[in-house]
């Protein structure tokens, strides 16, 4: 696992506080949403979960679930892909 990069030049990239989205994809089972929406709600507390967006894939074997976050820091960003990216149900995050 890979922290979203942290050198002076990347940050310099990202200017906070920022909208940052965030895309969670797993497979599609009873209560992913609201795992990766917990998930993000610790990390982002004014995230409003009515903007949250959902997709399927074409098979309906996967769903990705994207959240925009109101991002204060770079720390906050690893932290939130960090714990995103262990989650069991999680295959991938972007």
């Amino acid at each position: 696992m890979r922290d979203l990069e942290s050198n002076s030049e990347s940050d310099a990239l990202f200017e906070f506080p920022c909208d940052f989205p965030i895309k969670a994809m797993g497979y599609t089972v009873d209560g992913f949403a609201q795992t990766v929406m917990g998930i993000v709600l610790q990390h982002a507390p004014d995230f409003d979960p009515a903007t949250l967006e959902m997709r399927s894939s074409s098979s309906g074997k996967y769903l990705s679930v994207t959240c925009t976050i109101r991002a204060v820091s770079r720390a906050q960003l690893d932290a939130l892909y960090r714990e995103l990216s262990g989650h069991p149900s999680v295959v991938m995050v972007l």
